[in-house]
């Protein structure tokens, strides 16, 4: 699903996020990405996501070759890909349903489907009854699971998630690292960055940790039955 061949980013002024950096994630697979601040995390999905281009090497996706995908058709490249973010980017003056549609929207999916698809992605994050409130009325944890709820609402192969339980507490991180596995269990392939090392070894799924925007080695894990 996920392959990258000799990586490199540099941004203006030389600074290097990602140095030679070579990975590949299996369709299907949960992945996580660790590292210090600085470490590429987000750099790395970026580039998966077409928010970046890498400097040198390839960055391939589900068979794309990222540098070949033009400006125009970037759009639909990304349809493919859903995204969540740990600060939520939510839109505050609009209620919970409009902030999930956005993507269906955007792509113009009729009225009638993309309601259908709304309150299905609402349902899979157990806030079907909260569609018409305001973000700002929800708690923390309820404005991730709305972010998670617009990133799967176009049903995408892939997921990447940077940080999504930085700003939880370890029982709300818990509850949306279940909803993760639940996608999984359905084959959407999965790539989220944390530092929460505790809870990402009690998933014992795959870890790529990176320090200095190199690949490290880290011990497998075996998994934990605690989902």
């Amino acid at each position: 699903m996920i392959h990258l061949e000799n990586v490199t980013k540099r941004f203006p002024g030389g600074q290097e996020a990602l140095s030679g950096l070579s990975l590949s994630v299996d369709k299907g697979e949960m992945v996580f990405v660790t590292g210090h601040s600085g470490a590429g995390k987000s750099t790395l999905l970026r580039l998966i996501a077409l928010i970046e281009r890498p400097t040198n090497g390839h960055v391939v996706v589900d068979g794309q070759n990222t540098s070949r995908v033009k400006r125009r058709r970037i759009p639909a490249y990304r349809r493919q890909i859903g995204m969540v973010f740990q600060d939520h980017k939510l839109l505050y003056d609009r209620p919970v349903f409009d902030n999930v549609a956005l993507p269906l929207v955007i792509a113009g999916v009729g009225h009638r489907e993309a309601g259908r698809k709304v309150r299905a992605a609402l349902d899979q994050v157990g806030l079907l009854h909260k569609e018409k409130q305001r973000p700002e009325t929800l708690s923390a944890g309820e404005q991730q699971r709305v972010g998670i709820a617009r990133a799967i609402v176009s049903r995408p192969k892939l997921l990447i998630a940077d940080e999504p339980t930085g700003n939880l507490d370890p029982e709300l991180s818990l509850e949306v690292m279940r909803i993760f596995r639940r996608f999984n269990e359905v084959g959407v392939t999965l790539l989220i960055a944390s530092h929460d090392i505790a809870l990402i070894d009690r998933l014992g799924c795959r870890r790529i940790a990176l320090e200095d925007g190199r690949l490290q080695q880290v011990p497998e894990e075996e998994v934990d039955p605690w989902l």
